[in-house]
């Protein structure tokens, strides 16, 4: 794959480590080998999986010009952090659309997120209800910037379409040249399967480097159908992009929602055990509303014996630990 042609920034300093987990491999059992992907220590304001996609949006953004750069999330979005990270890194006015998924979700003051919103220089925060056209919303705050004599760009949720995407590709290159050089021959990926970009981008890029390893995401908030639907969509069109040989097949695509829960952001004991159990096992801090849910997927498939014995499963830590602040009291109740 050749990524050479497209507008990039280079914010990573080196490729991500891929560590084994001994103790949480040892306290699950069931002969499966446990590594993960630490895409949570990538640069950038308290890390990320976001900082991969926005070398690429940011790069395509200052190719075009713009001075400003428009972006949305949920009220916790790692995403929207991680976009006015580079934002303040870049010079760049950031602005984001915030939505409120959850009733009553959004507080000025809260922590989190929320907190590094305003520490990062955030020029405005528009908070919409649940359900939102976010694009027509981002288009409208395009219209008042440019009308200021602006010169905005939108980056989508997630920074997920194929621009963005394209860091994911990138990451699988990455991933499978550290293997090859560690000589870890790993059986299946499970990633977290929200906005779909990371999702989406790690298959292509497989693909691209003929790497023959399964990937499941497990979803963070839609249900399994809708979700592949999704990350297919956007495999396909990101896929086209690089020039991957042989297309995507819908058979690639594969989630797991029941881990979801009642709704996207929405706390589960199981995002609790996960969350804790990878602290006390292993040190490594996740997130309550991506890695966290995704983490308990893993777990659960484990236990259930749905990876056979001896298998090597790498999880991708996607980050977003800052979020934890923001559920203090729903870890402590547990």
């Amino acid at each position: 794959m050749n990524f050479t042609k497209f507008p990039r920034r280079k914010y990573l300093q080196g490729p991500t480590p891929i560590e084994f987990l001994p103790a949480l491999t040892k306290a699950l059992g069931n002969d499966v080998k446990l590594y993960i992907k630490r895409d949570d220590l990538l640069p950038g304001a308290a890390g990320g999986n976001k900082t991969r996609k926005l070398e690429f949006c940011i790069g395509d953004a200052l190719a075009k010009g713009a001075d400003t750069i428009i972006t949305c999330g949920a009220v916790q979005s790692n995403h929207a952090r991680l976009t006015a990270s580079w934002s303040a890194k870049e010079g760049l006015d950031c602005h984001l659309i915030l939505e409120e998924r959850v009733k009553g979700s959004y507080k000025e003051n809260a922590s989190g997120n929320n907190f590094l919103f305003e520490l990062l220089g955030v020029k405005s925060i528009d908070v919409v209800q649940g359900g939102s056209d976010m694009m027509a919303q981002m288009n409208k705050k395009a219209d008042e910037l440019a009308t200021a004599g602006k010169k905005p760009y939108i980056i989508p949720g997630g920074a997920s379409n194929a621009i963005g995407a394209t860091g994911y590709a990138v990451c699988a290159e990455e991933t499978m040249n550290q293997l090859n050089e560690m000589c870890i021959d790993i059986d299946h990926i499970i990633v977290p399967s929200g906005s779909a970009g990371t999702h989406a981008g790690m298959v292509v890029g497989m693909t691209g480097v003929n790497a023959n390893i399964p990937i499941s995401g497990v979803n963070v908030s839609r249900p399994k159908t809708v979700q592949e639907e999704i990350v297919y969509k956007l495999a396909l069109e990101t896929a086209q992009r690089l020039g991957v040989k042989g297309g995507i097949s819908r058979e690639e695509i594969v989630c797991f929602d029941e881990y979801v829960g009642p709704g996207y952001s929405l706390p589960t004991k199981s995002m609790v055990e996960a969350v804790t159990f990878f602290a006390r096992t292993e040190a490594i801090l996740l997130d309550p509303v991506y890695s966290g849910k995704a983490a308990a997927g893993l777990i659960d498939l484990v236990r259930k014996g749905h990876f056979p014995k001896n298998s090597n499963v790498l999880f991708l830590h996607t980050g977003g630990s800052p979020a934890l602040y923001a559920y203090m009291d729903t870890f402590r109740q547990e």
